[in-house]
């Protein structure tokens, strides 16, 4: 826990994260049936929260305890579960493994909700298996006749290439620089789409570039009941 340092406070003079890692500690140790943690991360900085998310996964697999564990940041849903639950208003969405609710999400809620950067959508109609909106036309998996469509991919399923080629027509946002990849922000029409693109692409601010997408890795949702088209 990291806490060798504190032991001659009192829980006064501990801060809102050291409190909360003597609470883990306190409820570890009598080593109960099962574990329920409610955000138990929250109060902690972002380099200790990473650091105590690998020791509980850790811990968890070595004493074999179950542990409910309730939190409102999806990546320590995708790296802690074995299974996630995702509720929406008390409502449960999905119940699955990380993996298959982030490749298989049932509706857009859960799109949404899991992944970072998020899942982008493009505002839209189908017409057959053919998406379209104002930027461009899309192929997609799937068939239907929708007014109010919705196209989700996620940013890494997003290529950059030349506007000629392009799915869809944009303008550059914004370009930041992550480390190993670099996230570019376009606006197409009045949607605004992410992609990962490799750490050395370069670009100007309002220029002219295409976005195309891999057709595997696509969904479609009705925008008015969030539904996902199949």
């Amino acid at each position: 826990m990291q806490i060798d340092q504190l032991l001659d406070r009192y829980p006064r003079q501990l801060s809102g994260g050291q409190r909360q890692r003597v609470a883990l500690a306190r409820a570890m140790i009598r080593r109960p049936s099962v574990f329920l943690m409610d955000e138990p991360l929250s109060n902690l900085d972002a380099k200790l929260r990473g650091h105590m998310r690998a020791e509980l996964k850790h811990m968890q697999s070595e004493l074999g305890i179950t542990t409910i564990y309730v939190t409102h940041d999806q990546i320590e849903a995708m790296t802690l579960a074995h299974r996630v639950a995702i509720l929406e208003k008390g409502v449960l969405q999905q119940l699955d493994t990380p993996a298959k609710i982030y490749n298989d999400p049932v509706n857009l809620f859960v799109a949404q909700f899991i992944g970072s950067p998020p899942m982008n959508v493009v505002h839209g109609t189908l017409e057959g298996t053919t998406f379209k909106t104002r930027s461009g036309s899309v192929d997609v998996p799937v068939g239907g006749r929708i007014e109010k469509a919705i196209l989700g991919v996620r940013p890494e399923d997003c290529t950059i290439v030349s506007p000629d080629s392009a799915q869809l027509k944009a303008e550059i946002y914004t370009i930041e620089l992550i480390g190993d990849h670099t996230l570019v922000t376009v606006k197409a029409g009045d949607d605004y789409i992410t992609v990962k693109a490799p750490k050395d692409f370069s670009g100007n601010t309002g220029s002219l570039i295409g976005v195309s997408f891999s057709k595997e890795r696509m969904f479609v949702f009705d925008k008015e009941s969030g539904a996902r088209i199949r």
